[in-house]
């Protein structure tokens, strides 16, 4: 009880009115899966201060196979029911690609991808697995033009376990994003801890809810106003940009 009191603050803090990370079309991946709920999450989300939602539904071959066309089917319906709702808040899509071999492939190939701002693409890995293919795949992302962003790598294991791994991606000044449920602890201790270390070091560059549903949403309002927010207010961050 003494504890959860010390951890929060008087007051909420939003670090930015963009959120990068989210998934919000209906019914493709593991996020909202009715444009009813879609239309109460990202409601929700407007009254916490968001102006700007740039939702980004998983791409992983074997289980959702969401192409440009689906994608941007899904997202006009969204658009139409918040409109509908009268809800002031932007709303656009990307992706959250996962790094495999199908992934590398659309790479190669030179396929469309979906992107944000400055030509940004968002990634994530297995939680468990170091990919064999991380590097491969930022270098050749890099090379096409594109700018990588690595999802909540606060979250990954197998950077705990690979100190190396970690302070290479830092020194190659890969673009972190990090989940603002880490900070309070959502997932877990050692996530909230490897969290408050990439802030220390200086290496987050974006901030995401990565939020799925209207218990994720609740759970970053409650997020907001945890002390460990305080660690953002002197950053700048990129999601200003956009």
């Amino acid at each position: 009880m003494l504890r959860n009191l010390f951890s929060k603050r008087k007051e909420s803090f939003l670090p930015s009115t963009t959120d990068i990370h989210s998934h919000l079309l209906p019914g493709i991946d593991d996020g909202v899966q009715t444009i009813e709920e879609s239309v109460d999450v990202i409601t929700f989300l407007s009254t916490l201060g968001f102006k700007k939602l740039i939702t980004t539904p998983h791409v992983m071959n074997d289980y959702y196979k969401n192409t440009p066309e689906i994608i941007r089917s899904k997202l006009n319906e969204v658009k139409e029911a918040i409109h509908k709702e009268g809800l002031e808040v932007e709303i656009e899509a990307a992706a959250e690609y996962y790094l495999d071999e199908h992934f590398y492939e659309q790479i190669i190939k030179g396929n469309e991808l979906l992107t944000f701002g400055d030509n940004y693409i968002l990634f994530e890995t297995s939680f468990t697995v170091e990919p064999l293919l991380l590097k491969e795949v930022v270098f050749k992302l890099t090379s096409n033009g594109y700018r990588p962003v690595f999802a909540h790598p606060e979250r990954y294991r197998y950077l705990h376990e690979n100190t190396k791994l970690l302070n290479e991606l830092i020194d190659q000044q890969l673009i972190f994003q990090l989940n603002l449920l880490s900070l309070e602890g959502y997932y877990s201790k050692p996530v909230q801890k490897m969290a408050l270390q990439l802030l220390k070091r200086n290496a987050i560059h974006f901030v995401g809810s990565d939020c799925h549903n209207m218990k994720h949403a609740i759970a970053f309002k409650n997020a907001l106003h945890h002390k460990n927010m305080e660690y953002l207010e002197s950053i700048k961050l990129y999601n200003s940009t956009l």
